[in-house]
């Protein structure tokens, strides 16, 4: 049966990676999809990876139909075996919804790909949505690191490097800018404390080395 599956992590988690590896994946076994995004860091109708891979990809507004899209795909001879949708949180809760009438009423598997909460710690429309309809929810296995080196739980937006914690829930940034607008990934306690890298390299606080194997074994 086809599901419906949103995987879930921090900002660089590897998020689109996978979205594009999956993708990969599928269409070297002869299968045919889509893939969808909203807002990527490349561009309009572009899904890209930190790691430097990009595909051509549908760009999601906020009045796109998509199941109406499928349907009409379908309907003009086109084979369509799966669904690949990138950047998910920002999709609206209809199009949510949408997705999982292509699942149910299609029979395609459908792949969300996401962040679950905003710099403010709140759930992101879409991906509450997801929560509440994907038939299974995966927490992504690639761990981003806070610069304490603790796993990092939570996005901070900054302004010139410091966290702020107001303003509107999407503008779009990236987690290696310090201009105006940027992005990190911080561990609950920094996020907490409002602690970005920047701030602590102003304290004079370092990431604390790791523990080797065998320090650790104590030889």
């Amino acid at each position: 049966m086809a599901e419906l599956i949103y995987y879930c992590g921090t900002m660089d988690s590897g998020k689109s990676t996978l979205a594009l590896q999956t993708a990969h994946n599928h269409q070297s076994r002869g299968r045919t999809g889509l893939i969808f995004t909203n807002r990527d860091r490349a561009g309009r109708g572009r899904i890209s990876s930190r790691l430097g891979l990009q595909s051509l990809a549908i760009e999601v507004d906020s009045d796109l139909d998509l199941h109406k899209y499928v349907v009409e795909k379908l309907s003009n001879g086109q084979r369509i075996d799966f669904v690949i949708c990138d950047e998910a949180q920002f999709y609206t809760s209809s199009q949510i919804e949408e997705l999982a009438r292509i699942v149910d009423g299609l029979s395609i598997d459908v792949f969300a790909f996401g962040i679950l909460t905003d710099f403010r710690t709140a759930l992101f429309p879409g991906s509450a949505r997801l929560v509440e309809l994907a038939d299974r929810v995966q927490t992504l296995q690639v761990e981003a690191l806070c610069w304490c080196g603790a796993r990092a739980t939570h996005n901070a937006r900054t302004m010139g490097g410091t966290m702020v914690t107001e303003g509107a829930q999407v503008v779009v940034g990236d987690v290696a800018s310090e201009e105006e607008v940027g992005y990190e990934v911080l561990c609950r306690r920094h996020h907490m404390r409002r602690v970005t890298s920047r701030a602590s390299k102003s304290a004079g606080f370092e990431p604390l080395p790791f523990i080797s194997q065998e320090n650790d074994s104590g030889k």
